[in-house]
């Protein structure tokens, strides 16, 4: 496990540099491992994709599956893709401040 500070918070991460508490989670924490993704700028559909996997996971504790991450955000599978190059499970979720999924997203 490791740490790293943000905003003066020390933040838990797990050996993949998943967050291990999603209540951790902050806008400039997600900006962070963005910059760690190769993301420059995160724009308004990383937010909508970012907001939408939160409240998904704060609703049912489980990241959402592909199919209703593209119905809830209103993006396809090549848009998700494009926005986060290494994937909706490990970028995505990543950003989004859950634990990494134990299955496909």
């Amino acid at each position: 496990m490791s740490v790293v500070r943000i905003n003066e918070v020390d933040i838990e991460l797990d050996e993949d540099g998943f967050v291990v508490d999603p209540e951790n989670w902050s806008r400039e924490l997600a900006k962070y491992f963005a910059t760690l993704e190769g993301i420059e700028v995160l724009s308004d559909e990383h937010w909508i994709v970012i907001d939408f996997i939160r409240q998904y996971y704060q609703e049912h504790q489980i990241a959402p599956m592909i199919n209703k991450l593209c119905k809830g955000s209103g993006l396809s599978l090549r848009q998700l893709y494009d926005l986060f190059p290494t994937g909706p499970a490990k970028g995505a979720c990543k950003l989004a401040g859950l634990p990494k999924p134990g299955g496909c997203v």
